[in-house]
């Protein structure tokens, strides 16, 4: 009978660890700790997170934000995902020095390049600040009234908190507004590109393969750190030395089998997993198809011109891989919410939690929350889906009339006296000028041409003739003289003056509608988070993703994604010249990787059974942000690089369905191989701990 208790037990747990979840890194210590020991794990919670002493956390940072990077020597070396660094790579490229299609690799500390503007943060500890945040909070306040008492905590519980002077806080939300943490933090300014594949490995199969599962890509991208003589954060400066870290991460070449246990740990961005039915129906059905329509016409338009110019290709690389990656995500996204049933799902999960309001007799607290959504969400519909395509038009896609966009708010910064508009007009200016560092006016009146008649009627193609704005030298004239000048100069442009109306309009009358309601809604999902938490004490809750550091856990895995059809989790070197199409620009590959695969010269990264592999599976909930995670064995090794999910999981920022998300790694194995075999860079080879704790 112990014997089936603990059987019973174990497969409690093992499925349980299968339904997603992303951690806080500081609170493992029981239910999480016991899951990962029981899927095969060797880490205890404080192997992963301690304050007082060296863990892998020390290892992990957030890189510039939106990815997680890793330390993987002594010396500050960094690696994260090429799509990562991208625009890193591309800033440092031209048409001779073409990193993008050649590589990089610095083949000593001289030859690494700085990069402006880039950094990289660690979290040194996180606290629990619940209490202090929500102090005087009630019921009967107003969401205005909450958030104005707890801007005001936050001021005094940021001055009470200890830490050096170098290092930041912050403080950030969690299950909707439920729980509050804080976390210290040092961040470092002087990161320096070290090597990059070629497009064609970094990037191989670019939006073909995106999202999709065989994956064959090597997308990875190595940095280092550099720090002041006292080993702390600095500025770029030519006397930094490199970092020497609390913690780096050994790298394994015994790599993976199906069943194994895999850990990755990085700054997720965000997720919503606890959004009622009727909000993930308005997303699929409303939001997401006028959004993939707007994308996938700008792409038209930016991959015809890419693929039949090389300063283009250049120019437009990491613009055209922002744009489409989020477009192939919200179609499958939508295929995955319709395949799972995620909607019914909701729905019937929803009138469970109805039956449990009036088993506990909680009807006249929380019973009001379901109908309101309703309400709420049918209000909301038109204005949600004018204000997402506004942004993708006017922020995303096409780029005069982003510049529109930003000197409209010129104008109406000038409303606030001189010295708003000076402050107004250096931002605007630095933000031109970024456009035009990487400007086809051909590309963008194509785009404009495309993707305008999908918010409007209203269409001009002549401004592109007759706008200052097209050319920089221009563009900064209209700018130039006092603030009375500037503002007739710019009403007396034809692209602003087509433009103004519409942006007055979004500023005015849907942006305000938005977030107004998006404040109440905002406000009825905390009240909502809370109630489920209380009524339904048994369900298994994690705190949305919101780009603080969080581990999640699970196995290498396949999946069967359609009747008759399953996916194996490791894809090999094989693969890649399978898909080899010769001078195409997202299937091409190097002569030089060509030639190690027909001498099977692989080195030391080979599997047992003499083949490279390339990417690999895993049970792992991730989402964007985890770009660049780290891939942990068993024992805190790194085995894998995270980078993408399967496209029929892509829906899990909003639904985790454990039969066909998975997130895709690249194994560290072949970048190894690259870095060594490829590019004859074995001095970083030789700066890693290799081991092999398999054997």
């Amino acid at each position: 009978m112990r014997l089936i208790k603990l059987i019973c037990f174990l497969f409690v747990v093992q499925v349980y660890a299968q339904q997603g979840g992303m951690w806080i890194p500081s609170l493992l210590e029981g239910m999480n700790e016991d899951e990962m020991q029981s899927l095969g794990s060797k880490l205890t919670a404080k192997d992963i997170y301690d304050v007082n002493n060296s863990s892998l956390k020390d290892a992990i940072g957030h890189f510039n934000g939106g990815c997680t990077s890793e330390i993987i020597s002594s010396q500050g070396l960094l690696l994260t995902n090429h799509h990562c660094g991208y625009g890193q790579i591309q800033s440092h490229s031209s048409l001779e020095n073409d990193y993008i299609k050649n590589g990089f690799w610095a083949m000593n500390l001289n030859e690494e390049l700085p990069n402006e503007g880039l950094y990289v943060e660690f979290i040194v500890r996180i606290e629990d600040v619940t209490t202090a945040m929500l102090k005087g909070i009630t019921d009967e306040m107003s969401a205005r009234e909450k958030q104005s008492l707890i801007d005001k905590n936050r001021n005094g519980v940021e001055k009470k908190i200890k830490k050096e002077d170098w290092q930041g806080i912050k403080i950030r939300p969690f299950y909707k507004g439920n729980q509050y943490y804080l976390f210290v933090t040092e961040r470092f300014e002087d990161i320096r590109l070290v090597g990059a594949p070629p497009a064609s490995i970094g990037k191989f199969g670019s939006d073909t393969d995106n999202w999709v599962w065989p994956r064959h890509t090597g997308d990875f991208s190595l940095f280092r750190i550099y720090a002041d003589k006292n080993n702390r954060p600095a500025s770029y400066s030519e006397d930094n030395v490199p970092y020497k870290p609390k913690h780096y991460l050994p790298v394994s070449l015994d790599g993976i089998e199906e069943g194994d246990f895999t850990m990755v740990f990085g700054f997720p961005g965000r997720t919503n997993e606890y959004l009622p039915a009727v909000a993930v129906e308005q997303i699929t059905q409303k939001v997401n198809p006028s959004n993939i329509a707007i994308r996938e016409a700008a792409l038209e338009v930016i991959d015809a011109n890419m693929q039949t110019d090389d300063l283009v290709r250049i120019q437009y690389a990491s613009k055209q891989a922002r744009i489409a990656n989020a477009w192939k995500k919200w179609i499958g996204e939508n295929l995955g919410i319709e395949k799972s049933g995620a909607i019914q799902i909701k729905r019937d999960f929803e009138m469970e939690f109805t039956k449990a309001l009036k088993a506990q007799r909680l009807e006249s607290e929380y019973g009001a929350i379901l109908p309101e959504f309703e309400r709420l969400y049918a209000e909301f519909e038109p204005v949600n889906v004018k204000r997402n395509s506004f942004v993708q038009v006017f922020l995303v896609t096409n780029e005069l009339m982003q510049m529109m966009l930003r000197v409209a708010q010129l104008e109406m910064a000038s409303k606030n006296g001189q010295a708003a508009f000076n402050r107004a007009r250096n931002s605007t200016i630095n933000q031109i000028k970024r456009i035009h560092k990487n400007y086809s006016v051909k590309v963008d009146r194509g785009v404009y041409e495309k993707v305008m008649p999908l918010y409007t009627d209203k269409i001009d193609v002549s401004i592109y003739e007759t706008t200052a704005f097209v050319d920089l030298d221009k563009a900064l004239a209209v700018l130039e003289g006092d603030m009375e000048d500037v503002i007739t100069k710019l009403n007396s442009d034809p692209a602003y003056v087509y433009a103004k109306p519409m942006i007055m309009e979004f500023f005015n009358q849907y942006e305000p509608e938005f977030q107004r309601m998006n404040t109440e809604i905002n406000g009825l999902q905390t009240t909502y988070m809370k109630a489920l938490m209380q009524v339904m004490p048994d369900q298994r809750y994690f705190p949305d993703a919101n780009s603080t550091m969080r581990v999640t856990y699970g196995k290498v895995n396949g999946y069967a994604p359609r009747d008759a059809v399953y996916y194996n989790p490791v894809t090999y070197l094989d693969g890649v010249i399978e898909k080899y199409q010769p001078s195409d620009y997202e299937f091409d590959v190097p002569e030089k990787l060509r030639e190690l695969y027909t001498a099977k010269d692989y080195g030391d990264y080979a599997d047992a059974n003499g083949k490279l592999p390339i990417c690999f599976l895993g049970t792992n909930h991730t989402t964007g942000g985890n770009s660049g995670s780290p891939a942990l064995d068993a024992e805190g090794n790194l085995i894998g690089l995270n980078f993408d999910r399967v496209w029929e999981g892509t829906m899990s920022d909003i639904y985790y369905d454990p039969e066909i998300c998975r997130n895709i790694m690249v194994d560290l194995r072949y970048v190894l191989f690259i870095v060594d075999k490829y590019a004859g860079a074995k001095h970083l080879i030789d700066e890693m701990d290799l081991v092999h704790p398999k054997r």
